[in-house]
């Protein structure tokens, strides 16, 4: 058995759990080495089965770290289910309500909580994204149209071995790269201009945001934003709360007067999914730990003018280690 499935049989074990249901496709990948196509579910106990439909049974077979069964009802499964039952806050009414026996329901993140702590191979997978975004970006033109530009990028990782973008591509530009999510319309590129993107490699995903800039208003901002990312940076390492780098953020940007259009979190865990826990959010006080991989992204929107954003990806290690190799200040 792998250790990360004994170390959430553990911890269901210390919460006096009975089972514990996973239908959530990227924590049973983490548990199992398969990666679903359809409708599966992992029922974890002292001896952990996987379900698989029909359409993915031959690949789940092959992959599954755990023994597999077609899944051909969900009532079969609900049988099997007795006493106090962890489920996955994500599990929809619908599959609960297929699945709700009388057994005492505890809505659990056990799962998310283990994988924010990437193993070697996991941190290995995230890096080799990241290589793929950058490279990715080193020949796309900005002179274009935002469409344009988003389309060479997401080509670029795709020949480069990405499996697809980590999410839907950011470029705004001009008065449109005050919308932090932004997405890319057939309009000619203007300064400055924001671009957030990301690869996949091996299911791992890789997050940056660069902001290409002209004016000395945009240069401004930029060095104000770029400043606050290192000071988040350097608040890191073990031993800390998220909220505290939040903060270090944050302070940076309040003091030049611009706190008001510093909208979002300061970042967040990144690796099956583009946004994991921790939040490192004004909210959240999570302790960071060795071996976790999150994203440092501050902004500053001025609504109807401009924003900048600069993302870096950072690994916990005795310290905050920058991942990222792009330079930050990128000029038309």
């Amino acid at each position: 058995m792998s250790r990360k499935l004994s170390g959430i049989l553990n911890s269901m074990h210390e919460k006096n759990m009975d089972a514990l249901i996973a239908v959530k496709p990227e924590n049973i990948r983490y548990l199992t080495g398969f990666n679903p196509s359809s409708f599966s579910l992992l029922l974890l106990k002292d001896e952990p089965v996987l379900f698989a439909s029909k359409l993915d049974i031959e690949d789940a077979s092959q992959s599954s770290k755990v023994p597999v069964e077609e899944l051909k009802s969900l009532k079969d499964i609900k049988e099997l289910l007795k006493g106090k039952i962890g489920i996955e806050s994500s599990m929809t009414v619908e599959t609960y309500k297929k699945l709700s026996n009388n057994f005492k329901a505890d809505i659990t993140d056990l799962i998310e909580v283990s994988r924010m702590v990437k193993s070697p191979d996991e941190i290995e997978n995230i890096k080799k994204a990241l290589e793929i975004a950058e490279k990715s970006f080193e020949d796309v033109e900005f002179s274009g149209t935002e469409k344009e530009a988003a389309a060479k990028l997401e080509y670029n990782m795709m020949v480069l071995g990405s499996s697809k973008p980590s999410f839907e591509t950011i470029v705004a530009s001009g008065e449109r790269s005050s919308l932090p999510h932004g997405t890319p319309r057939v309009t000619k590129i203007e300064s400055p201009v924001v671009i957030d993107w990301g690869a996949v490699y091996n299911g791992y995903a890789s997050d940056t945001t660069r902001t290409i800039i002209e004016t000395e208003k945009q240069e401004e901002i930029f060095n104000i934003v770029l400043e606050a990312n290192k000071k988040a940076v350097s608040a890191i390492k073990p031993g800390v709360k998220t909220s505290e780098v939040d903060k270090a953020a944050r302070d940076v940007i309040e003091e030049y007067g611009y706190g008001d259009a510093y909208i979002h979190s300061t970042g967040h865990g990144v690796g099956l999914e583009i946004h994991e826990m921790p939040s490192l959010s004004q909210k959240d006080n999570t302790t960071l730990e060795k071996g976790m991989i999150v994203t440092i992204e501050p902004g500053i929107y001025l609504e109807g003018e401009f924003g900048v954003r600069v993302e870096d990806m950072v690994q916990i290690t005795n310290k905050g280690k920058v991942l990222n190799k792009l330079s930050h200040k990128l000029t038309f």
